[in-house]
């Protein structure tokens, strides 16, 4: 059978369409297991601290979902990927001069769903959700609720969107995606930050240290000549949040393809090197602490894995699985140098975040630009000319990225540290000392987590009826 034109067309026009569809389902899909990340940082969160204050941190996660969704629609998408054009156009109104931040797109108008559509939007909102909610567990225990929506708005809506800009965005000076004019990336390479080590667990782990230090430790954390860690009230509750954070990741990673038509390998391969990275990590961290301290720690085995997750968020897509067996137990190592490092300084991030999403973050920056294969890049990036320097001793890549690595801390501190300074000054970062003894949950939120008290009532109600 022969067909016309028309008809040709139109069967292009449904496959073609059919395709789209499928690419809108694989980012709704990896969109929401990224969402579900949320559920295991509460998890983690509440179990690595005491009982005491479980309500609260979990609130504050809550806040992080809800404030972080509507500073993302308000400013923080327009700052990440609104171009310069009236109209979202990059050439319009010299689209290559918005090098830094992004101006176009707020409260999704100006033609924002014929331009990227409204999937895309959810996708990087569950990202932005995720830099925000790493603090939580970093000042948990202490700091007051209103300073932590400020801060959660503040980040989400302004500190992330920008880094997400300079990296993400097709116009960023630190671009991989250099898509204005006859503009080529950066030293022909650009930063490969594949899935948001610098991007996501960077900004959120220097924020949380930054936050950690400048509301100071919890009462009685170093105190005495040999002080040791504050436990958290319930292992289960950080094993099932370490298990979600884990498989919230294989959305975080294969999803950055953005797409799945025609890069299916890519996103499998991303899948195997995330699992064996976060396998590694895992097993190297519990048997370091096992040799620093002749026991097996199961929290530590649960940031090992993290650490390992984070390593290979950046170099994810075109590194080989041996290589991820590598970059996970390095990561696990820069966990505990960083670790060991906030306990030098006296710095109490209680469920040692900074440690996990900015150290660890640190080192998964900096491993594409050495372990990244030619051909990966070509699948990944559609750049074979630079790969790792293990592969052609080339070190653009190295440059790039450490560049990168230099530019995010300063940002990050050059905002959050006065930010969280000028709360502490004000009186409205830190709870009272007496509330603080107390629990948050009792004075805050009219009482415990697991209704201890309630069960006490009952047992005193019991005896006096015996």
């Amino acid at each position: 059978m022969v067909l016309t034109e028309d008809e040709e067309a139109a069967i292009k026009a449904a496959v073609l369409g059919g395709s789209a569809d499928i690419d809108v389902h694989w980012i709704l899909y990896c969109g929401t297991l990224v969402f579900l990340m949320q559920t295991g940082f509460a998890m983690l969160c509440a179990g690595s601290i005491r009982a005491k204050n479980a309500q609260n941190i979990l609130l504050k996660n809550l806040l992080d979902a809800c404030v972080g969704a509507i500073m993302w629609w308000a400013t923080g998408y327009a700052f990440a990927y609104g171009q310069s054009g009236s109209d979202g156009d990059q050439e319009a109104d010299g689209g290559d001069k918005n090098w830094f931040i992004g101006n176009n797109y707020f409260f999704l108008s100006k033609g924002y769903e014929s331009g990227a559509g409204y999937h895309n939007w959810f996708f990087q909102f569950a990202f932005a959700a995720t830099a925000a909610t790493i603090v939580s567990g970093a000042v948990a225990e202490r700091c007051s609720m209103a300073a932590y929506a400020g801060y959660s708005a503040f980040l989400t809506g302004f500190v992330y969107p920008v880094v997400v800009h300079w990296v993400w965005s097709g116009t960023g000076w630190l671009s991989a995606w250099k898509a204005t004019g006859n503009k080529s990336a950066w030293l022909n390479v650009g930063v490969v930050d594949f899935a948001g080590c610098g991007v996501v667990h960077m900004v959120g782990g220097a924020a949380a240290g930054i936050g950690a230090a400048v509301l100071g430790p919890r009462i009685g954390r170093f105190a005495g000549e040999n002080p040791g860690p504050i436990k958290g009230h319930s292992m289960p509750l950080v094993v099932l949040g370490t298990f979600f954070l884990w498989v919230g990741w294989y959305g975080f990673n294969p999803g950055s393809t953005l797409y799945i038509g025609g890069v299916s390998t890519v996103a499998s391969r991303v899948a195997v090197t995330t699992t064996l990275a976060a396998a590694s990590g895992g097993v190297a961290n519990l048997f370091i602490h096992y040799k620093l301290s002749q026991t097996y720690d199961v929290a530590e085995m649960c940031n090992g894995i993290l650490a390992g997750l984070v390593s290979i968020t950046s170099a994810c897509p075109v590194v080989e699985p041996w290589a991820a067996v590598v970059i996970g137990p390095i990561g696990a190592v820069f966990y505990t140098l960083g670790a060991k490092l906030l306990v030098k300084l006296e710095i109490d991030d209680a469920v040692n975040a900074t440690p996990v999403h900015y150290f660890a973050g640190c080192w998964g920056l900096m491993a594409p630009a050495l372990f990244a294969r030619p051909q990966h890049m070509r699948e990944a990036y559609g750049n074979a000319d630079v790969a790792g320097l293990f592969y052609t001793g080339q070190g653009n890549m190295l440059a790039c990225n450490f560049v990168a690595l230099i530019a995010i801390t300063v940002w990050v501190a050059a905002l959050m540290t006065p930010f969280f300074i000028l709360l502490k000054k004000a009186g409205w970062f830190r709870v009272p000392e007496n509330i603080e003894i107390e629990g948050l949950d009792d004075s805050k939120h009219g009482g415990s987590a697991y209704g201890i008290e309630l069960a006490a009532a009952d047992v005193r109600k019991a005896a006096e009826r015996v």
